[in-house]
């Protein structure tokens, strides 16, 4: 007796095809979210003459608050890589005790509102605050001055980059790191020279994350350090006197100036990954 297999008469391509409208329903939904996005921008930059442009921009007030916000917006990422990384390389490859609690203290910030932030901040490093009285004599000041908003930056800054760094690093197989210490590396040679290049643009993205996210830092800022202005403080204080036509073209220089600093950024990691990629052995 012969047995005839049962076979379906539907293909595997008809079977794993998605109904269009299961297609249609997710672009819809992709597009509002999108168009939520894009259509205030769009709306600021549109709306906003050239003339005006060109006329806030060569205020000096304008130029000096761009160049100090982008300033303390890179000390801040700087300080945040050069204790956020280890923190990141501990939390990724180690476990002890309280790691979890440890992993929360660095996710507070996101939560935090940013003006109680501030208040905290103000506690410590202001003039009264221990940070603040103990720095003082050697005429470090935080209240109303440029540390002080790096300091708000790096508050609220430091969860991106310690998290993008912990993936990268959690990425890498621990056994190349392992390897090259077997090799005779010490754990230092390893770090630098294998994990730290395999990592990179997971670090590298991170500290996109966080400058961008420390230049447009508004409530900490503003209760610890409301002077020198940054271009956030400087766009509250200009549309609470002269509303929002006077405001706009400060807002769009802040907008276009963020996204050319981003842009270039990204594309100076996106080539730092292609050598890395077109030296890696590739299988026979």
């Amino acid at each position: 007796m012969t047995l005839s297999p049962t076979i379906s008469a539907r293909s595997p391509s008809r079977r794993r095809r998605r109904p269009a409208g299961f297609t249609i329903g997710m672009v819809a939904a992709a597009s509002l979210l999108l168009l939520f996005v894009v259509a205030p921008l769009l709306s600021l930059l549109l709306g906003t003459a050239p003339g005006a442009l060109w006329d806030t921009l060569v205020e000096s007030e304008v130029r000096r608050s761009l160049v100090l916000t982008f300033t303390a917006g890179l000390w801040a990422t700087l300080l945040a890589l050069f204790t956020g990384v280890p923190l990141a390389y501990l939390l990724a490859r180690k476990q002890f005790p309280g790691k979890r609690w440890i992993e929360g203290v660095v996710n507070l910030p996101i939560v935090v509102p940013h003006t109680a932030a501030g208040i905290a901040l103000l506690t410590v490093f202001g003039r009264g605050g221990p940070v603040g009285r103990a720095l003082e004599p050697l005429g470090i000041g935080f209240t109303d001055a440029t540390a002080g908003i790096v300091v708000g930056m790096l508050f609220v800054g430091l969860p991106f980059l310690v998290n993008g760094a912990r993936q990268a690093f959690e990425a890498v197989d621990p056994e190349l790191e392992q390897m090259a210490q077997s090799d005779g590396a010490s754990p230092w040679q390893s770090f630098t020279r294998v994990v730290l290049p395999l990592s990179w643009r997971g670090i590298s993205s991170g500290a996109v994350l966080m400058w961008g996210r420390g230049i447009s830092e508004f409530g900490a800022v503003i209760v610890l350090a409301y002077h020198p202005r940054i271009v956030p403080v400087l766009v509250y204080e200009r549309f609470t006197a002269f509303g929002l036509n006077a405001v706009k073209p400060v807002a769009v220089l802040l907008v276009i100036a963020s996204l050319v600093v981003f842009l270039a950024l990204r594309l100076l990691v996106t080539r730092r990954e292609r050598p890395a990629a077109a030296r890696m052995p590739r299988r026979a």
